[in-house]
């Protein structure tokens, strides 16, 4: 199962959405609400939102998806079950909130609208919201005995697994040919076929990488953990001295520009740095006064 969640301000609108017929949209949760229609419902959410006229961002906007098999099984109870467990999951089930399911689709899934304002007054922290709805999504469906997101992954991964053998042949032989940087291993990687795509955020810092081989798209750290970016790029790094340097670089060049390393990339690459060193030591003798 899978969750998302983001802070929104279209509130009407939003739950327009939801509440859509051509969709077969159907009621499966009511908190704190009394309304039968999305204007009804946004100025019940509009009176509490009155009471901290700073937040804009005041709706907050969920979808929970089961797996396609489940979904075919789970009555409107069942739903309403899952929808309110999220909620408590998000710390968010004495705020007001309605919920929609959508079976216009092979995959049901369920929108649910939250007011962000609790009656108290005060905002709920949205910080992470993406990521914490993925995990309260997880607990949920742990909970409830419904298939996880990481079984579902780890099932596409088993049947990729002769796939995933010929990429990681591929970059062991292109690292064996000592690239100097990460164009020239994207571009020898891209001789034999396979394509490297990195993942670069609107901050320009760079996450990780994708590869794309025979029609299939994977992160590299799927493929095999010597690809991801907090290995890859040290790998790299070292082709161009005979020493390896303790810190990670604070930007690359990739693709012919300039980009920045996330925070959680650079402190990854750190801790490869620094196991690389010990290993060197331990390896050598140096520092033990032989």
């Amino acid at each position: 199962m899978i969750g998302k969640g983001h802070a929104v301000s279209g509130t009407r609108v939003s739950i327009s959405y939801g509440w859509n017929q051509e969709k077969e949209a159907e009621v499966v949760l009511r908190e704190h609400v009394a309304g039968d229609t999305p204007a009804e419902i946004a100025e019940e959410f509009r009176i509490i939102q009155s009471q901290n006229l700073r937040c804009t961002n005041n709706t907050l906007s969920f979808i929970v998806s089961p797996t396609i098999e489940d979904g075919k099984d789970l009555s409107k109870k069942e739903l309403e079950e899952l929808a309110k467990k999220f909620l408590k999951e998000m710390n968010l089930q004495n705020n007001q909130s309605i919920g929609f399911v959508h079976r216009d689709k092979a995959h049901t899934h369920v929108h649910i609208y939250t007011n962000r304002i609790g009656f108290d007054g005060k905002a709920y922290n949205d910080s992470f919201i993406g990521k914490r709805s993925q995990i309260a999504a997880d607990n949920v469906a742990k909970e409830l005995g419904l298939t996880r997101v990481r079984e579902v992954q780890q099932e596409r991964l088993n049947e990729l697994k002769g796939l995933r053998q010929e990429i990681k042949n591929i970059h062991d032989r292109v690292l064996q040919s000592r690239p100097k940087s990460l164009d020239e291993y994207i571009s020898k990687m891209k001789t034999q076929k396979v394509d490297v795509i990195p993942t670069i955020n609107k901050s320009n810092q760079l996450q990780g990488f994708r590869v794309e081989y025979k029609g299939v798209n994977l992160k590299a750290s799927e493929v095999d953990r010597s690809m991801s970016g907090n290995r890859l790029i040290p790998a790299i790094s070292q082709n161009r001295s005979l020493t390896r340097g303790m810190e990670a670089p604070k930007d690359l060049q990739v693709l012919n520009k300039t980009v920045e390393l996330s925070s959680n990339l650079s402190t990854k690459i750190a801790k490869e740095l620094i196991k690389g060193a010990v290993k060197i030591v331990r390896d050598t003798g140096i520092g033990y006064g032989y």
